[in-house]
Formats: C-alpha cells, sequence, structure tokens
C-alpha cells in the first residue's frame, strides 16, 4: 500500500522556523522525483520545493533563500526546512512523488505534473 505521510506543520510567527517531514512507504522512494507543493485558501496549487533522485533541487521563487528541501534515502523521507516564514507561506504543505523516469525537466517543473503519489497535507499557519 502506498503511503505519503506528511507531518510537522503547526502555527508559528513570522520569522519563525518549521520542519516538515514526509515518511514514504509502499513504492521505491529512492528512484523518485520528490515535490513539494502547497495551497492556500482561494488559491491554486503551486510548487514550493523539488528534489531529483541524484539530489539536485529547485525552488519556486518565492522560497529561494528560505526553504530547503532534503531527502534521506536510507529513511525514505523526505523533508523541507522553512525558515523566515512569513504570512504569505500560510498553505496546506503537500509533498508528492513523480512518475518514474521522468526527465530532469520534468522533475524541476513548478506544476503537478506527472505525479504518481500525493500526501494528505500538513497544514502550516504563519501569525504576524
Amino acid at each position: 500500500q502506498v503511503q505519503l505521510v506528511e507531518s510537522g506543520g503547526g502555527s508559528v510567527q513570522a520569522g519563525g522556523s518549521l520542519r516538515l517531514s514526509c515518511a514514504a512507504s509502499g513504492f521505491a522512494y529512492s528512484s523518485r522525483c520528490m515535490a513539494w507543493f502547497r495551497q492556500a485558501p482561494g488559491k491554486e496549487r503551486e510548487g514550493v520545493a523539488v528534489i531529483d533522485r541524484d539530489g539536485s533541487t529547485n525552488y519556486a521563487d518565492s522560497v529561494k533563500g528560505r526553504f530547503t528541501i532534503s531527502r534521506d534515502n536510507a529513511k525514505n523521507t523526505l523533508y523541507l526546512q522553512m525558515n523566515s516564514l512569513k504570512p504569505e507561506d500560510t498553505a496546506m504543505y503537500y509533498c508528492a512523488a513523480r512518475r518514474v523516469w521522468v526527465t530532469k525537466p520534468i522533475c524541476f517543473a513548478a506544476a503537478d505534473t506527472a505525479i504518481d503519489y500525493w500526501g494528505q497535507g500538513t497544514q502550516v499557519t504563519v501569525s504576524l
């Protein structure tokens, strides 16, 4: 049974930090390009960060320099370290696994292209 289970969300004040985790099971995690997406109320889902199988990463301009995506293939876990949080970072955050054999351009795409699996999401709320 495939599962992506996010954790680590919560409420913080602006300028604070959170670390999201996504535990994967039921599929070959290390062979997947993995991504974090977020969706705020009334807005479309947007790509936040992505990490390819070789560890290379890509970020949305809005989070560059503040967020860091990483993966631990031994633990089948994806992470998102979020620093200097802003109220506009408030959203439901989802981890996702792209299809096997995606090219790097697809892996790094901001859109929810070629996604095989989604997590249930974890809420992040940032207040002033």
